[in-house]
């Protein structure tokens, strides 16, 4: 059995999770703080898009963006001699931006439910707006942000239909575990299609339990 596959997978929703942990607490953030519900409304919207979009819709969006005459894909081969297309980076713009909303919406309900009486509290203690943010906000939507990473990181890990658009299946390259599955079932390959299968759920199963742990949920 050819193992690269778990190996790009791993690899690549590692990476992902860490673009779009960050990225999706900062948005959060900002769009929490957003006064005018329509804008907020409208961002709202535009950043859980991916969520209901097909992700072979999803993925055909970025092919047009980042393919080699789209608007960034083309500069990009131009000026930089980056090619994104049908390469491993690919792949982690994909799980990146299927996995991003669940990331985002976590994010955003953890901070909505925190009372902000403890925020008021500490500026009557003479706390900066950056010290409640990491002293006080943060830590109480930690519970609500690490569920969103679990979920971003197992949707990352299990992209298929965005990952085939825009970067492929190539052997030792390209080919996620999603991928590797579905060519091993049509090439009629069952018994390896099954192995695939059986690491990706071990892997998401042990990734929740642990996290489960270390946040003791009951």
């Amino acid at each position: 059995m050819d193992f690269s596959p778990v190996l790009i997978s791993i690899k690549t929703a590692a990476a992902a999770i860490f673009i779009t942990f960050f990225l999706g607490i900062t948005i959060a953030a900002l769009i929490t703080d957003v006064k005018n519900n329509h804008i907020k409304k409208l961002a709202d919207g535009i950043f859980a898009l991916p969520l209901v979009l097909p992700p072979t819709v999803a993925g055909f969006f970025l092919l047009l963006i980042f393919g080699v005459e789209g608007p960034v894909g083309k500069p990009l081969l131009e000026f930089f001699a980056v090619k994104i297309v049908f390469s491993w980076e690919a792949t982690v713009l994909a799980a990146v931006t299927i996995s991003f909303p669940l990331m985002y919406r976590s994010a955003r309900g953890a901070f909505e439910q925190i009372d902000p009486v403890f925020a008021y509290a500490a500026r009557t203690l003479g706390m900066s707006e950056q010290r409640i943010w990491l002293r006080v906000i943060l830590p109480q939507a930690m519970p609500g942000i690490a569920g969103g990473g679990v979920l971003a990181f197992a949707r990352g890990l299990g992209e298929f239909g965005a990952t085939a658009m825009i970067a492929g299946n190539i052997a030792q390259k390209t080919r996620t575990l999603p991928l590797a599955i579905y060519s091993e079932t049509a090439a009629g390959n069952l018994d390896t299609a099954l192995n695939y299968v059986v690491i990706i759920t071990l892997v998401c199963f042990i990734i929740v339990t642990v996290i489960n742990y270390f946040l003791d949920i009951k």
